[in-house]
């Protein structure tokens, strides 16, 4: 577990807080090494404006990143057209893709250990032309696997989701055995290969107001989910539910569980954020590379005024790190 781990870090929406959150870990020694994918040009106008004193280095593929207060390891990105700080340009979406794409594939490659992303702006890409629903897509179409899960993690909790983005109308029809089936098989893999549960404990919860009350307020847990999570636990899967999700984030189930798999977005992330905003990470569960991401948005609004916390950040690099190093090790037996 003592061997050097390099992360790559894309610096996200050039207007956003994303390259001050970067900047920022250059006042204070790092473990791991990271290297910030991005426009050099845009952390020096970035840093210059907050009056940061930061010595960026050129990066190349082989090279040990920097870790040293003072200093940051640059993979520079070409193709930006604006450094302006809260200031969305459609121009520079051609480059937030490409860093996306460097970082993802040095992790394919091996010349990364896995990849943090700092927030990106869904809005101003597509403005551009660009197809993109966000990076967990993205990075499932770039690394071709058919599925993948979203889950998000304070020190405390963990949340999967079944469902991700979808309008609430559409989350019934969309939970079907196959995809339960592939998100809780995914979801049980990765706590083994990611976090070194050797059995991880997953809560379920059903999708209606009390499970379904046996049938009577809706029928998708008796028709669909207790007869998947029966298959699954055949299987030697660990599994608990469904359950009640207005019981089920509270100790007498949370203290003996490892993970929770709620059904959809709004049914889970509520209660994480609302124990955790702000050092809780988004994790990209499915791939074959290791991925963790802040936990908000690009916040225009604090962009160039030196106000962004980087709590979230810190703790998306923390998780990575160990992300990666548990994949070593499973990767070694």
């Amino acid at each position: 577990m003592s061997d050097p781990v390099t992360l790559a870090l894309t610096a996200g929406e050039p207007a956003g807080i994303g390259p001050e959150l970067c900047l920022q870990l250059a006042q204070e020694t790092r473990q791991p090494g990271i290297v910030v994918v991005a426009s050099q040009a845009l952390l020096e106008a970035r840093a210059a404006q907050l009056g940061m004193a930061v010595t960026l280095r050129p990066w190349r593929p082989g090279e040990n990143a920097v870790t040293a207060a003072g200093e940051l390891s640059v993979c520079h990105v070409d193709g930006l057209t604006s450094t302006a700080a809260g200031q969305l340009d459609p121009g520079n979406s051609p480059y937030v893709v490409e860093t996306l794409r460097v970082a993802a594939q040095g992790c394919l490659d091996g010349v990364f250990d896995g990849m943090v992303t700092a927030p990106v702006h869904k809005g101003v890409i597509n403005d551009a032309g660009i197809a993109f629903s966000g990076h967990t897509e993205y990075l499932q179409a770039l690394c071709g696997v058919e599925r993948v899960v979203m889950m998000l993690a304070t020190e405390e909790l963990r949340v999967a989701l079944v469902t991700t983005h979808l309008p609430l109308r559409d989350v019934a029809d969309a939970i079907t055995p196959q995809r339960l089936i592939q998100v809780t098989r995914i979801l049980n893999q990765d706590l083994q290969t990611y976090f070194g549960l050797a059995q991880p404990r997953i809560l379920v919860a059903g999708l209606n107001p009390h499970a379904g009350e046996g049938g009577h307020l809706g029928r998708e847990e008796l028709e669909v989910i207790e007869p998947t999570l029966d298959q699954l636990r055949s299987e030697g899967i660990q599994l608990t539910g469904p359950l009640p999700a207005d019981t089920l984030f509270t100790p007498h189930w949370l203290d003996h569980a490892d993970a929770v798999l709620a059904m959809y977005h709004d049914q889970g992330l509520p209660v994480l954020k609302f124990q955790g905003f702000g050092r809780a990470v988004n994790i990209t569960l499915g791939l074959p590379i290791v991925r963790t991401s802040v936990d908000h948005g690009t916040a225009l609004d604090l962009a160039g005024t030196g106000k962004a916390d980087s709590g979230s950040l810190h703790t998306a690099i923390k998780v990575g790190e160990q992300m990666a190093r548990y994949r070593r090790l499973a990767t070694a037996r």
